[in-house]
């Protein structure tokens, strides 16, 4: 009986792990159009949830280190009440779709690009 305990927990372990490797997805995003193409992932399709997270947390962590690094001189402002990230990130997909040439720039580039323009400082 041990026997055949042993041999079930090692098929469902094998069962869960193919699962598993079956659902693994790479996020990666090295240009303006990788990120938006997480970001407008359809909420119904497979992944959909780690694109989007992945999405926001790329973008709130490069406005952190962003803002942090540039002290007094911010390059964008957001208003207060600042607008939500998914607003925003929707925002900047549409911006992204807007003009060809923004798809090919460097993510960094083209995030921050959008953002100052998006969010200016008041001189």
């Amino acid at each position: 009986m041990t026997r055949f305990w042993t041999i079930a927990l090692a098929g469902s372990a094998l069962l869960s792990a193919s699962t598993w490797a079956a659902q693994t997805i790479i996020l990666q995003a090295r240009t303006a159009g990788d990120l938006a193409a997480l970001c407008a992932a359809d909420p119904n399709s497979a992944g959909a949830d780690a694109k989007i997270n992945f999405c926001h947390g790329f973008a709130q962590g490069a406005v952190d280190d962003r803002m942090h690094v540039s002290a007094d001189k911010k390059p964008f402002c957001f208003p207060s009440p600042a607008p939500s990230r998914s607003a925003t990130m929707n925002e900047f997909v549409a911006w992204v779709r807007s003009a060809p040439a923004n798809r090919d720039v460097p993510v960094l580039d083209g995030l921050f690009k959008f953002l100052a323009e998006r969010f200016p400082c008041k001189p």
